[in-house]
């Protein structure tokens, strides 16, 4: 509990966390609220046939696509920033059990963004919605829960992720750049690589997590070789092996 008290207090008090975290509030609210807006446009236009209809992986897009992604880079910052200063040698002095250390930064941090974006997977909906107004008829969680509670999950398992990430490369702009690129690029990429981008997706943890994710799978082109259930636990072990090889380089490399 004294390690997470410490980590805590590097935590809000510094500004990072702060501004991260009022970008991923701005971001799940006004995709949100974009989203509900053009369904409102499209339904009362009768030339706009065609048009997506909002629905809750839609609603979810700010938080679920990118605000975890701002507080993943948030997460790496809690490690590299103290790389870059030398505050983490200090930390490793006060406290010997260099893993203890990581796995507070991974449990507080992480509980902070599963509380976090669930808060606000409840705003978007609700924005959403408002906004919407008839059209947002199609919008409902009934049979689509899946959706809501992998908001926390995902979060969670994607701040030990980045973490891990920070203590392997040490470097906020390379850590940082990882992240961004691997999510965002690599992976995208690699699934318009026509059949074999499609055999290759369904072996990628970002495609597996995100297909846990969104109800709509029509949206994924990956050849998947299990349920939905199966890509979030190929998402945990592909996190957990990262998170271990992190353990054991922190214990043998120097600060």
């Amino acid at each position: 509990m004294g390690v997470i008290a410490a980590e805590r207090i590097k935590l809000t008090s510094t500004r990072s966390p702060w501004w991260c975290s009022v970008i991923v509030v701005a971001l799940a609210v006004g995709f949100a609220a974009l989203f509900g807006l053009i369904a409102r446009i499209a339904a009362d236009d009768p030339q706009a046939a065609g048009t997506p209809v909002i629905t809750v992986d839609t609603a979810f897009l700010g938080v679920t696509g990118f605000g975890i992604l701002v507080l993943s880079i948030m997460a790496t910052l809690t490690v590299t920033s103290e790389y870059r200063f030398g505050i983490i040698r200090t930390t490793f002095q006060a406290i010997p059990n260099r893993i203890r250390v990581i796995m507070a930064k991974g449990l507080l941090v992480g509980t902070y963004a599963a509380v976090l974006t669930t808060i606000l997977a409840f705003a978007a909906y609700a924005v959403a919605k408002a906004v919407a107004g008839d059209a947002g008829a199609t919008l409902v969680l009934e049979g689509n829960w899946r959706a809501l509670f992998a908001v926390p999950i995902l979060a969670f398992l994607n701040m030990i992720l980045a973490i891990a990430v920070g203590v392997l490369v040490r470097q906020s702009a390379a850590a940082i750049s990882l992240i961004v690129l691997w999510q965002l690029i690599i992976e995208p990429l690699v699934g318009a690589l026509g059949k074999v981008g499609r055999e290759i997706s369904a072996f990628l943890p970002f495609q597996n997590a995100s297909r846990f994710a969104t109800v709509d799978e029509s949206l994924s082109s990956a050849n998947w070789h299990w349920d939905v259930n199966g890509s979030l636990a190929y998402f945990a072990i592909f996190v957990a092996v990262v998170n271990g090889i992190a353990w054991m380089v922190v214990n043998r490399r120097d600060a």
